[in-house]
C-alpha cells in the first residue's frame, strides 16, 4: 500500500512566480576576492527543490566553510537566509529584494529582538556582472555601525 498525501500532488509549482527569482542574480560559481582584488574563496550557489530553495556553500581560501538556505515566503512576502557554518554559527535572516538599490537586504532585528547585535548582509548585482556582498553590524547600545565582510563575487567563467 502506497499513500501519496494530496500535499505532494500538486503540480504547480508557484516558485515559478517572479518574487521567487528576485535572488536569481546571486546563483552561479563565484570567486569571491576582498576589496584589494585578493581571493578569499569560492562559492557554489545552486537552485533546488524545483526552484523554491536556494542553496549556498561557502568555502574560504583559509578553509572555513558554511551553507545557506534561502526561500521566499509567500506568507508574508519576504525572502529568509539560514546560515550554519563550521563553528556552529547560526544566523536567521530575514529582508526583502529592493528594486530601486538592486540589492537583496536581509537582517536579524526580527529573530533577535533582545539582542544589542544586528546583522545586516545586502547583496547587491553590479552592471558588469557581479555581485557585492557586504555584511554588517550595528550595536543599538552603542549606536555602531560597522562592516565586518566586504566581498565582491566574480563568476567562475
Amino acid at each position: 500500500l502506497i499513500v501519496v498525501s494530496s500535499f505532494a500532488q500538486n503540480t504547480t509549482n508557484k516558485c515559478q512566480s517572479a518574487p521567487y527569482k528576485q535572488f536569481d542574480f546571486w546563483v552561479g560559481e563565484w570567486e569571491v576576492l576582498d576589496t584589494n582584488s585578493n581571493v578569499i574563496g569560492h562559492n557554489s550557489i545552486l537552485k533546488k527543490e524545483n526552484n523554491c530553495l536556494i542553496h549556498e556553500n561557502w568555502k574560504s581560501s583559509k578553509g572555513f566553510t558554511g551553507e545557506s538556505f534561502n526561500y521566499f515566503d509567500s506568507s508574508d512576502s519576504t525572502w529568509n537566509q539560514l546560515w550554519i557554518d563550521q563553528q556552529g554559527t547560526i544566523l536567521k535572516l530575514k529582508g526583502e529584494y529592493n528594486d530601486n538599490l538592486k540589492s537583496m537586504v536581509l537582517s536579524d532585528k526580527n529573530s533577535n529582538p533582545n539582542g544589542n547585535l544586528i546583522n545586516e548582509i545586502k547583496w547587491t548585482k553590479t552592471d558588469k556582472g557581479n555581485v557585492i556582498q557586504t555584511w554588517k553590524t550595528f550595536n543599538k547600545q552603542e549606536k555602531k555601525e560597522q562592516i565586518i565582510f566586504k566581498g565582491i563575487y566574480q563568476r567562475v567563467k
